[in-house]
């Protein structure tokens, strides 16, 4: 075989995404001028070919390749505008030329891919840089070969020309070289450096690449019988040595023996820049597609047209940026790149330019650079006529009625409800999540509205979406069918009632009315059965949020209320005794518990002493006052019904005076500070404008023992952290003044019980039932003709 002369095919070794090369393939093939074209990729992609030539295919874009009983198992083999498979296959298809993939079948690799998980690929699809994802390892035959194991071989031919970066290597040597009138040169000098690379590492410690190698001879051999000696294989260099080298075809057919196989569907789907890059993860990634990209379309001149590109950025962000400053930044790079020995200014030098010139030396407004035009955030596009699951097909339909472009760049989208339009757009990615396909994530809207006729979502479109619409194609073929599908399923086989109540929540929200009876009726069941006040505290929120929507979206909500209904008076009853006797994490979460039902009732109808919000705060109270609660329950109970107006004047101040009296331990004096004034409640606010509360805490904060002290501290320094600076210093000031005339006298003066000088006559009585009980004198009267007074005495 010949890399460019001679009798055999013509291997042209190129590295993966390069422009460079793809402009150096498209020059070896009008050149040559085979009868065929054949590039690394999976046959099964042979059928789907044509449609590459599609006006409205645009790059970047990718086969996609997945398990027809199980979507989630999918490749993706990525192709650019620069990519040469792409300039290979564009050019074969506008000269009628013929145009096969000959890597081994999507059906062999994603079943070896199951088989073998630990060195499957990185979702790219063998489609690899230089070496099929740059890894080039050793046979394990030394140990020096196994420290080679995984060399970037860029890397390897950089260092041997003396650079320490790959990437400026491959500029200066590929990217950066002019037109010679040799096409086929560069593919022989890479071809013999990769011989060279192949002979001290073997096959890089990866025995599939032999396995596909085997298959790519078998398939070249074969287009050789159709089409004779003018066949030409694009692939990566890597591959070129061992298509060149001579074996029997009965040997590589042994290799290929006994391979196992799946079943697969394949179509193209659209692919960003970003998705390109190494950083997101992709085995054959490259540092700055967008970079590539322009290097590649720039017809002359690039570094001058890439700083025009970096000066309308910059203006775009009011950004100060001149023609003068466009020019000296052209100047700076070409210099820079002299001074380097370079033959061009490359991405190294046009970045050091932009940021002297046009950042100031700063790398914040760099990083904006990198991230928009290094990077991009370009996404391709598909036609219509390529094969599509019908769930796909139903939901690009929606997409284009209701105007919801799917773009790589992350935007945000605000949806007033009341207008038909946002209201289906609402209803579409409420469907789609519930499908888990995240194309949209709901956000918190930068206007800091609480109406509940707006929402704001986050939009981004990943390829990988392709794969979820892929896999959630098993439960219907439109999106309506499949989320309603989903949504019973899930009701069905969920574990705690908090999924099923958030079910119901999501299925409001994406108006599936089939759907709703099912998980209405899982959670009635699910809610009569389960005795836990935890679980039902968890799924009120859930449902009364769904209440609140479903009014908004003018659905019969009447079942969900009344189920609403019962689970509140449960969560009345059930929650008193549940707060008894809980340490200190058990304490926490269950006043999580009791502001997530706080909240709920607010919102539900039904006010007076009578009503939901009448019956929550007599619980409230109850809980305020029993010593048995945790203290973290029980001031978040006492704040709760201070914000709600439920305490007489006053009585704020007694239950603190009772709960930070000397007979309360330090600890749980301090858990129910955190309860009453702690979790960013606005607790600050309040001592700053209640002396008498300021009062108490400091008077019991001075007299904390030592011993005591540093048991409180962390969890009284996570109580005061949240508070605003500026309320801090209040606080600070405050205390340092010392309590005015006012305050002095609400703390001294009219103190409440536990701080009194004398003894509180009503907690003292309230043990002399259990005294005559243990002291044998409990027959109905005082004892022996002793009165309470002498009772108390004797104690």
């Amino acid at each position: 075989m010949s890399a460019g002369r001679g009798r055999g095919p013509l291997l042209l070794g190129v590295r993966h995404h390069g422009p460079g090369s793809a402009r150096a393939v498209r020059a070896a093939l009008d050149a040559s001028g085979p009868g065929a074209v054949l590039v690394e990729g999976p046959p099964e992609a042979d059928a789907l070919v044509a449609l590459a030539a599609d006006e409205s295919m645009v790059p970047p874009v990718a086969l996609l390749a997945h398990v027809v009983d199980e979507p989630g198992r999918s490749a993706f083999w990525p192709l650019a505008e620069f990519s040469p498979e792409w300039v290979a296959i564009r050019w074969a298809l506008e000269r009628d030329v013929p145009v096969r993939f000959i890597d081994l079948p999507a059906a062999h690799s994603l079943a070896l891919r199951e088989q073998d998980a630990p060195e499957a690929d990185t979702g790219d699809g063998n489609v690899g840089n230089v070496g099929d994802g740059g890894d080039v390892g050793g046979d394990g035959g030394d140990g020096a070969r196994e420290l080679a194991l995984r060399v970037d071989p860029l890397a390897v031919l950089a260092g041997t020309a003396g650079y320490d970066d790959p990437e400026r290597w491959w500029e200066d040597v590929v990217e950066h070289r002019g037109a010679s009138g040799d096409a086929f040169a560069p593919f022989e000098a890479l071809g013999e450096a990769m011989g060279a690379l192949r002979e001290e590492y073997g096959d890089g410690g990866h025995g599939r690449d032999l396995v596909r190698e085997a298959y790519m001879r078998l398939q070249v051999r074969a287009a050789q019988r159709e089409f004779g000696d003018g066949v030409a294989v694009v692939c990566g260099a890597w591959h070129v040595p061992a298509l060149r080298a001579k074996t029997a075809v009965a040997a590589d057919r042994a290799l290929l023996k006994g391979l196992p196989k799946v079943k697969v569907d394949m179509t193209w789907v659209p692919w960003t820049h970003r998705r390109l890059a190494r950083a997101s993860g992709y085995g054959a990634g490259i540092d700055s597609p967008g970079w590539y990209g322009h290097l590649f379309g720039a017809p002359d001149r690039p570094v001058e047209r890439w700083m025009t590109k970096v000066a309308g950025l910059f203006r775009g962000e009011d950004r100060i940026v001149s023609s003068a400053h466009v020019i000296e930044a052209v100047r700076l790079a070409e210099t820079l790149a002299a001074m380097r020995g370079r033959p061009l200014a490359g991405l190294t030098e046009t970045t050091d330019a932009i940021r002297a010139v046009m950042c100031e030396g700063s790398d914040v407004p760099l990083s904006l650079v990198h991230d928009r035009l290094v990077v991009g955030d370009v996404l391709g596009e598909v036609p219509d006529t390529a094969p599509a699951v019908p769930l796909q097909r139903d939901l690009t339909r929606l997409q284009r009625s209701l105007r919801l472009k799917p773009e790589a760049l992350e935007r945000e989208l605000e949806l007033d409800l009341r207008k038909e339009t946002d209201a289906a757009r609402s209803r579409l990615l409420h469907r789609l999540r519930l499908l888990g396909i995240g194309w949209g994530e709901p956000a918190r809207s930068a206007r800091g509205t609480t109406g509940t006729f707006r929402e704001t979502w986050r939009l981004h479109w990943e390829p990988e979406l392709s794969v979820r619409v892929a896999e959630a194609g098993v439960w219907g073929t439109t999106v309506l069918a499949a989320a309603t599908a989903r949504a019973e399923a899930d009701a069905t086989g969920a574990q705690t009632l908090a999924d099923v109540t958030a079910l119901a929540e999501r299925c409001l929200l994406a108006e599936l009315p089939d759907a709703l009876p099912v998980v209405m009726q899982v959670l009635a069941d699910r809610a009569a059965l389960d005795a836990d006040v935890g679980h039902l505290a968890q799924a009120l929120p859930a449902l009364v949020r769904s209440l609140r929507y479903g009014d908004v979206r003018g659905t019969d909500t009447r079942a969900l209320g009344e189920v609403a209904a019962g689970l509140a008076e449960r969560v009345f009853v059930g929650l008193p005794p549940a707060c008894t006797g809980l340490d200190a994490d058990a304490a926490a979460e269950m006043r999580g518990h009791v502001d997530a039902v706080h909240a709920a009732v607010g919102l539900l109808a039904g006010d007076g002493p009578a009503g939901h919000r009448g019956r929550w705060h007599s619980v409230l109270g109850v809980l305020a006052g029993r010593d048995s609660v945790a203290g973290v329950i029980r001031g978040r109970c006492a704040r709760l019904l201070l914000d709600d107006g439920q305490l007489a004047e006053g009585e704020a101040a007694r239950l603190m005076g009772l709960a930070l009296s000397p007979g309360t331990g330090p600890a749980e004096a301090a858990a129910w500070i955190e309860g009453f004034v702690g979790g960013g409640s606005g607790g600050g606010l309040l001592l700053v404008h209640d002396e008498r509360l300021l009062a108490l805490v400091d008077g019991w904060l001075t007299g904390v023992p030592a011993d005591a002290f540093t048991d409180v501290l962390p969890l009284l320094r996570r109580t005061f952290s949240v508070y605003e600076p500026g309320v801090r210093r209040t606080l600070g000031e405050l205390v340092r003044r010392g309590p005015s005339a006012a305050g002095s006298a609400a703390a001294l003066g009219a103190a409440p019980a536990g701080f009194a000088p004398g003894l509180d006559q009503g907690r003292a009585d309230a043990v002399l039932p259990v005294l005559r009980l243990l002291l044998g004198t409990d027959d109905g009267g005082p004892a022996g003709g002793r009165d309470d007074n002498d009772l108390v005495g004797v104690a």
